[in-house]
């Protein structure tokens, strides 16, 4: 068996640095149990080891839910990756863009082609996330119009997403956003059934994922993880304090007319091991073998990278439409490798396979806005270190 001794302790030193307060994680190999260790705590004030059994709110984790669900659609012919949005949302049927060097959010033009379902799946439609450029006039008006709302149905925000302008046409550009609550709208609307019924009898049943859910029941409130935050100026600086209010008071604990699709589930360590262990052995019950190439496959055009506002763009960093895949090493990002397919979420949630290999990984955490800090890529570089060691053994 690989020595996972490296990969355990890097992480107890991220947790004694204050990087993070707990975490747990699973490595599996051909759907078999190769290393799965929980470390730290899921309640560090009252003293609470954090257990395999320990729920994580996975915000943008659950966008590979919805895109497998989507492809699932696909598969069965009832709706294709290059029909308009506006099929099956009407209100999104006169969005516009931005012009080229727009200053205000009414110097826009006619789209040149439609938002297609690919677009949406990929994040080349045009749209934006608020959070992560709040003080754009894009994002001003979008908290305005209510867009992120929870409140709101998923009919309802795309009624406040329809007077918005898309940043670019559709196609032009890569950027992060809401497309994936626009696809979960679209799966309502085809399968006449919220979401949430959606994914309980299309993906949790099947799977067998007990543990996954937008609203914890009650009986299971109490295996919920704390979430904490640290200095969102400056990362790496130690502290770390309760954050349970957020990403608002009593969310995930009582039902909201929002299901969010693009970042809205809960789950568990070994829920989202089994999804990502079904795609990384073929994709059954989920999805056909056929259609895996749409999952593992950079869907962005040539030279054009996946980045976020105010970053530089992460070059041999595409998109498939299931997630961001590795087209060509580079010193953007030197822990992956060409065909690694991987996304995280908004709190630490993360996740990665390695398909030559067979292999995937699920790594639970609650830091808010904690995705992007030092401890995945050093994770992932060990872990791939201790699997290849292995081999070379044998």
């Amino acid at each position: 068996m690989p020595d996972f001794t490296p990969v355990d302790a890097a992480l107890r030193r991220r947790i004694a640095s204050e990087e993070l307060v707990g975490v747990s994680y699973a490595v599996l190999r051909g759907g078999a149990s190769v290393a799965r260790n929980c470390i730290g705590w899921a309640d560090r004030e009252a003293q609470v080891p954090l257990r395999e059994d320990h729920l994580f709110r996975a915000f943008s984790n659950t966008k590979l839910v919805t895109s497998c669900a989507a492809l699932r659609l696909v598969e069965q012919g009832r709706i294709g990756l290059d029909d308009p949005v506006a099929e099956y949302i009407p209100a999104l049927g006169a969005l516009r863009a931005l012009r080229p060097g727009a200053t205000a959010l009414d110097d826009t033009e006619p789209l040149r082609e439609p938002v297609r379902l690919r677009h949406l799946l990929t994040h080349t439609a045009g749209f934006t996330y608020a959070f992560l450029q709040p003080n754009a006039p894009i994002a001003k008006a979008s908290m305005a119009a209510g867009v992120a709302d929870p409140a709101l149905t998923l009919a309802q925000m795309m009624e406040a997403l329809a007077g918005l302008p898309l940043l670019f046409q559709p196609g032009a550009d890569w950027n992060y956003s809401v497309a994936t609550d626009v696809m979960g709208r679209v799966i309502e609307v085809v399968a006449g059934e919220t979401l949430d019924r959606h994914f309980q009898r299309h993906v949790f049943e099947p799977l067998g994922m007990h543990d996954t859910f937008f609203f914890v029941p009650p009986d299971k409130q109490g295996r919920l993880a704390r979430m904490y935050i640290g200095d969102l100026r400056d990362p790496g600086k130690r502290g770390l304090r309760r954050a349970d209010h957020l990403p608002s008071p009593g969310a995930y604990l009582q039902p909201a007319p929002r299901l969010n699709a693009g970042g809205g589930l809960v789950t568990s360590l070994d829920d989202f091991g089994r999804l990502l262990a079904v795609l990384a052995g073929g994709g059954a019950p989920l999805l056909r073998p056929q259609t895996l190439p749409l999952v593992f496959g950079n869907q962005l055009p040539p030279g054009m990278w996946i980045g976020f506002p105010h970053e530089p763009r992460t070059i041999g960093r595409g998109h498939s439409y299931a997630g961001s895949v590795t087209v060509e090493r580079s010193d953007a990002d030197p822990s992956s490798r060409p065909g690694d397919l991987q996304w995280g979420g908004l709190a630490g949630t993360k996740w990665w396979i390695w398909p030559a290999k067979k292999v995937c990984v699920a790594l639970m955490t609650q830091r808010y806005m904690g995705s992007d800090l030092p401890f995945w890529p050093e994770f992932k570089a060990l872990v791939r270190a201790a699997l290849e060691e292995e081999e070379g053994r044998e």
